[in-house]
């Protein structure tokens, strides 16, 4: 597939590795923040854009979790990317020597455990390319950055220590976004992403959910957001294994529409054969 893929980060950042790995023809495109890559995407300067929502380790990106339901876009597919962190050095570097790490805020406590036994300090950088960039930049054999070894390729430095992730199975999952709503395909399993509001009536939550449970239909992620700083009014944001036009999963929708304001379904998309 070719044209533009928006990402956030630098080059070399675990986002562009989800590009690389997911649309391998496409251009890849640096933006900065999270709604960057949102406005791209929407304005048609590219044609997808690529939005990292969770991590094995850290969690939920939260202001992902947010963004997506106003996004105005759609969700096409997913990717689930194995993330080992890197220490990065100059050229020529010792580890021995590395006193500071620079790494994202959500890759810190990804390898808190290798940075604590070897004494160096942790230091939060707006992304772990950019901190690779700054590495390569400032020369200081001291400082090292946590990242890809596709920053290491890019920015021309070593690998000091491989794979420092305390947890082995540290991985992130990406959400591919497209202007188009596409609910066309099918695939062993396939996964919807919907967002809903419950009305105003005692076990509201409990009643929409129930006809998930008696059609046996798989619920994956549950998350709750407050709508215009209320804490009266909550929007959900959902994943459920299956097609909206499987009959079990049509029962569940529809016993869930009785029981909201709204439904909103943000995406239908096969799941990616490393889930679960």
């Amino acid at each position: 597939m070719t044209g533009r893929i928006a990402f956030q980060g630098e080059l070399g950042a675990y986002s562009h590795q989800a590009c690389q790995q997911a649309r391998p023809g496409m251009e890849p495109v640096p933006c900065t923040t999270f709604e960057d890559v949102v406005e791209m995407t929407r304005s048609g300067e590219v044609d997808l854009g690529m939005l990292a929502v969770e991590n094995s380790t850290y969690g939920r990106v939260a202001d992902v979790h947010s963004l997506l339901p106003k996004a105005g876009l759609h969700i096409v597919d997913e990717a689930f990317v194995r993330v080992h962190v890197n220490l990065l050095g100059i050229r020529g570097g010792k580890l021995e020597d590395i006193r500071e790490a620079h790494g994202h805020v959500v890759i810190l406590p990804q390898c808190a455990g290798f940075l604590r036994s070897h004494g160096i300090r942790g230091r939060v950088s707006s992304d772990n390319a950019r901190a690779a960039r700054e590495v390569a930049e400032a020369g200081d054999p001291t400082r090292a950055a946590l990242a890809s070894e596709l920053a290491a390729e890019i920015y021309g430095l070593d690998v000091l220590a491989r794979h420092i992730e305390d947890h082995k199975n540290n991985t992130t999952r990406f959400l591919v976004m497209s202007r188009a709503f596409d609910d066309s395909r099918r695939a062993d399993m396939m996964i919807t992403t919907f967002t809903f509001r419950v009305r105003n009536i005692p076990a509201a939550l409990y009643k929409a959910l129930g006809g998930f449970a008696t059609n046996g239909v798989n619920m994956t992620k549950l998350e709750s957001y407050m709508v215009g700083g209320s804490f009266t009014a909550t929007e959900f944001y959902a994943d459920i294994e299956g097609h909206p036009e499987d009959r079990n999963v049509a029962l569940a929708l529809d016993e869930l529409r009785y029981f909201t304001t709204h439904v909103d379904i943000l995406g239908v998309y096969p799941a990616d054969r490393a889930r679960g």
